[in-house]
């Protein structure tokens, strides 16, 4: 894959900033016609750049007050143990991210629910219940002050 050129660059932050852009707009935005447009979005999506566009919906608007990071430390890291929290992670959407992380903790969880108590349901009678987990160390986010899914390209 070509570098990213500045008018790669500029599509992205457009699109970053509103995917529901039309070709035609973001052309225009971009400072390009429409076909050129066209062609380098069309690359910089089959290049896997542009993995998807979706809709940012705002977590208390949609019923959920409550978010939490968890610190997970594993009871082992066997191949068996890795792929099951693999697993549990990719089917629960309560789970809105997941990092292995360095550190005292193996991974780092941002889990949202309907308020605090379906927080602690989902840790006690979901992911503990798992039997692989040795610790969890949960911080409750009070207030959220930046939320940004734009990278800075």
């Amino acid at each position: 894959m070509p570098p990213l050129d500045e008018i790669d660059r500029r599509i992205l932050r457009l699109l970053q900033d509103d995917a529901t852009l039309s070709t035609q707009a973001l052309a225009d935005a971009a400072g390009l016609s429409s076909s050129p447009a066209w062609r380098r979005l069309r690359r910089l999506t089959e290049d896997g750049v542009i993995q998807r566009k979706v809709a940012i919906v705002a977590p208390a608007k949609a019923g959920l007050h409550a978010m939490a990071h968890v610190q997970v430390s594993l009871l082992d890291h066997t191949e068996a143990t890795l792929a099951r929290f693999d697993r549990f992670v990719q089917s629960e959407d309560q789970i809105m991210e997941c990092a292995t992380i360095t550190g005292t903790s193996d991974y780092q969880l941002k889990i949202v629910a309907a308020d605090p108590e379906g927080l602690e349901h989902f840790l006690m009678r979901r992911m503990l219940p798992l039997g692989i987990i040795r610790s969890t160390v949960t911080h409750f986010v009070l207030r959220q002050t930046k939320y940004r899914t734009a990278l800075p390209v």
